[in-house]
């Protein structure tokens, strides 16, 4: 990455354009080609903004909300379940949060009735979204300002004074390719796993994911307004488990699990086709996000980058069935995300080939960053300054 440029954009110049519709907007799917046609200099001379997008199962997501005191007497709720999926209370009187992961009832993995559907957090978002009831119930402990101590109602989204989804950590930046070497199927958040390597499942949206787009947070930060959802959203920061010293090919792109993001945004603006409870057998239960960010093209550099393609993003193979649970990864080598969407791999040290299966929706994914462009063509959908970058090196 050199240090001077050719090319100075701002993002105040670039939204000024938008506002005129001046503004020339690609998908990151678009600019791959613009790139190798045109070189990095031209394309940054001539692109302004290039729009990412992924949808994918995002476990650490939820909502924070306030349901409101109900008639006199008032509660302070220190317990509170939504459609029987307990959230935490331990906030304010009202004031909840519901995690995506969170089961009903108390047979998370679905050992009592194997196979069938789980209902969870993720769930209860997504029927909220779609405008259906859900049933709150809540308990204190009763204190002589909060003297009651149940609560039951029912509840549409409109009822919560207050629906923010809050997402510790989405977004992640490259994650495993996941294999098993074992002699038995295994259950994973990353799906059923085959025994002797039968399947590889595997992550992100490739050359449309965000932060393959945007390696080293040039552009996104504290501040930066995204698509979350299919509304609004915006960065507030680095997410959990936040890896800003990943190991890099020669193009930057990390190959291992590297940046995260933390998100927010209001949920009574969002969509059900872009969040959608999911239930992995023998698992759990989680959320999948839509989530889309424009990248400004300030520059050449960052020309380059959102002119990543599938062939430059590299996946480690992980062995689910030996390597994660340990926590020491064996060396099982990388694949290409482009091998991956090929339909088969073959694996290092394997006498045949692999089927691979794709946990994040590549279909919509491409929808996300083609709704993002029009957003910003269509309705002046402007970018914003981050006012604090995420720490990468």
């Amino acid at each position: 990455m050199s240090g001077q440029t050719k090319v100075h954009k701002t993002i105040r110049e670039i939204n000024d354009r938008i506002r005129k519709g001046q503004a020339v907007v690609l998908t990151a799917q678009e600019m791959v080609e613009a790139v190798k046609s045109m070189g990095k200099v031209k394309a940054a001379k001539e692109v302004d903004v290039v729009t990412t997008g992924t949808f994918s199962p995002m476990c650490s997501s939820g909502l924070l909300f306030n349901f409101g005191q109900p008639e006199p007497p008032m509660i302070k709720a220190s317990k509170i379940w939504l459609n029987d999926v307990q959230a935490y209370g331990g906030l304010a009187a009202v004031d909840g949060y519901l995690g995506a992961t969170e089961p009903a009832g108390d047979d998370p993995l679905n050992k009592v009735y194997p196979g069938r559907f789980k209902y969870g957090g993720g769930h209860v978002i997504e029927d909220l979204v779609k405008g259906k009831e859900v049933a709150l119930r809540a308990m204190g402990y009763g204190t002589d300002c909060y003297p009651r101590k149940n609560l039951e109602r029912t509840m549409v989204l409109d009822d919560f004074r207050t629906a923010v989804l809050l997402n510790p950590r989405n977004g992640y930046q490259n994650y495993n390719c996941a294999v098993n070497l074992g002699d038995k199927i295994i259950y994973t958040y990353m799906g059923p796993l085959k025994p002797r390597c039968a399947n590889a499942n595997y992550a992100t949206s490739g050359a449309l994911s965000p932060l393959f787009n945007d390696p080293h947070f040039q552009t996104i930060g504290l501040g930066t307004k995204i698509f979350l959802g299919g509304g609004t959203g915006w960065v507030i920061g680095a997410g959990t488990q936040h890896n800003s010293n990943p190991q890099r090919n020669e193009r930057g792109i990390p190959l291992n699990p590297a940046g995260t993001l933390m998100v927010k945004g209001d949920l009574k603006n969002m969509q059900a086709r872009y969040l959608r409870g999911m239930s992995i057998l023998g698992y759990g239960c989680s959320l999948s996000v839509g989530l889309g960010i424009p990248i400004p093209v300030i520059n050449e550099n960052i020309a380059w980058f959102t002119g990543v393609s599938d062939e430059d993003i590299f996946l480690p193979i992980v062995d689910y069935g030996h390597d994660y649970p340990q926590g020491v990864a064996g060396n099982h080598g990388h694949v290409s995300y482009a091998q991956l969407r090929s339909g088969v791999i073959r694996i290092k040290g394997q006498d045949r080939e692999t089927a691979t299966v794709p946990v994040t929706s590549y279909v919509l994914s491409l929808e996300i960053a083609e709704t993002l462009k029009q957003w910003i063509l269509d309705q002046g959908f402007t970018l914003s300054e981050p006012q604090e970058l995420i720490l990468s090196e």
